[in-house]
């Protein structure tokens, strides 16, 4: 996932002013955020994080525990973000079809409006840190989506325990092209939106209830 472009923001302006200890914290995560989003957790430093915040390095271990807490902080607050604006865009009683289009464009939202964090995410947790993949991430995502695809699957004579199967192939869908928008914005975000729904809903609404593979035999 590491075709996503550094990003280009600049880093927050440091106060000059004495900080509160919650304000100092919001302070660091917002600069290891831009940081891990330009160059990775590997290319950031704690020497980088406390001088860009004009704080010794003891102040970040302090806080956080060292980079790694600080990283977590980061990608946890991500996660949430995320997750719940996709769980609000699917909470409306309204068609399966107009609930992907409300689930494509929360995505969409996420990734225009939260950049770094999106560019945070898509980048493989480093070695031993417990913070979840990005594949975890379209899992939690598309657990989301499950039960919406069931119903229909229900409704329309498919069989419902193939639902998880297809909400993850449904949120990467949408997932892994956003990717591709957030670099070259060769389209608009509502026509990108537009074409995932199309692909995705056609989809669906062509699809067989025993489907086999026709160019090869089965093991």
């Amino acid at each position: 996932m590491e075709s996503v472009t550094s990003s280009s923001a600049k880093l927050p302006t440091v106060s000059r002013h004495r900080m509160t200890g919650a304000q100092r914290r919001e302070q660091l995560i917002e600069i290891g955020r831009h940081l891990f989003a330009e160059k990775g957790f590997e290319g950031s430093t704690v020497e980088e994080i406390a001088a860009t915040a004009e704080v010794s390095k003891p102040v970040i271990y302090e806080h956080f525990g060292g980079k790694e807490g600080l990283y977590a902080v980061v990608v946890d607050r991500e996660i949430q973000k995320l997750l719940s604006a996709v769980t609000e865009a699917l909470s409306a009683p309204l068609h399966p079809r107009a609930l992907l289009e409300r689930a494509a464009f929360a995505l969409l939202d996420y990734i225009e409006s939260s950049t770094d964090g999106f560019r945070i995410l898509v980048r493989d947790s480093p070695p031993g840190q417990s913070t979840g993949s990005f594949a975890s991430l379209i899992s939690d995502v598309a657990s989301q989506v499950e039960h919406i695809l069931a119903a229909e699957f229900r409704r329309r004579g498919l069989d419902p325990k193939t639902a998880p199967l297809y909400a993850q192939m449904l949120v990467g869908m949408v997932a892994i092209p956003g990717g591709w928008w957030l670099n070259s914005r060769k389209l608009k975000k509502h026509d990108v939106a537009a074409h995932l729904v199309n692909l995705a809903w056609n989809g669906l609404a062509g699809m067989e209830a025993q489907p086999e593979l026709r160019t090869r035999s089965s093991d």
